[in-house]
């Protein structure tokens, strides 16, 4: 691993860039960020900041049983693209809120004839949050539509697997030069938190000197196992068992 100002690097086959990011991960774990009960390496209110990154992060990273171009890519373009609007997460189209709205500006002018003002005041409010709703709506429809356009014919041709939140920065890419062993990568993250990031450098130099082989995490296959009859499929791991160290 070469470590500098711009993070933490590997250059290795797909098995070395799932290792790096399982011990990126197992650090992070052990400084406390997944857990703001457990947050001995970072102040817990930092811990808590940076659960949700921590999660994002988990869901991003590379695992044994992915592909670069299918698995990370799709994952990539996720998490790229443009969050949902209010809107959208009711399940509202807009023009459904436009009419919502229209709907609302007449209640408005029902009660203004009734002398009602303060209540007139209330429905023209709703009249243009939803509005407001409708084009916020709209916009980012549009947006993801060139989002998915850049990103497919432009953002593939230049650093297509990449990552970033508030809590990690990553980048992977193919490496042009395999020295015939195969497909080579370069796999680099950075924590974005510099207290943060120094204790797990320190984590990390750790692990190098005390652990002999690490031992990739593999996504578990029950389905054949539960075909089998009278078979019990294996317990689910726990948050601490993804990785393990001998």
């Amino acid at each position: 691993m070469e470590e500098s100002i711009s993070g933490f690097k590997v250059r290795g086959d797909w098995g070395d860039v799932v290792e790096h990011g399982e011990r990126i991960t197992r650090a992070l774990r052990d400084a406390g960020v997944h857990d703001p009960a457990d947050s001995d390496g970072v102040e817990e209110a930092d811990s808590a900041r940076f659960a949700d990154a921590f999660e994002e992060w988990e869901e991003w990273r590379p695992k044994a049983h992915e592909t670069l171009e299918t698995d990370v890519s799709e994952k990539t373009s996720d998490q790229a693209s443009v969050e949902e609007g209010k809107g959208e997460k009711a399940g509202k189209d807009p023009d459904e809120d436009i009419k919502t709205a229209g709907e609302k500006l007449s209640e408005s002018y029902e009660r203004l004839e009734d002398d009602d003002a303060e209540g007139a005041v209330g429905n023209w409010r709703e009249s243009i949050d939803y509005v407001a709703r409708a084009a916020d709506s709209a916009s980012r429809k549009a947006l993801r539509r060139v989002e998915d356009t850049v990103y497919q014919n432009v953002m593939t041709q230049l650093a297509p697997y990449y990552f970033d939140n508030e809590l990690i920065s990553a980048n992977i890419q193919q490496s042009t030069r395999n020295g015939g062993n195969g497909e080579q990568f370069v796999f680099e993250v950075n924590v974005n938190d510099d207290v943060l990031k120094d204790d797990v450098s320190d984590l990390l130099a750790e692990y190098e000197d005390e652990v002999d082989r690490w031992h990739v995490g593999v996504e578990k296959d029950t389905d054949a196992a539960e075909a089998i009859e009278g078979a019990e499929p294996p317990p689910e791991p726990d948050d601490d068992s993804r990785s393990t160290t001998n």
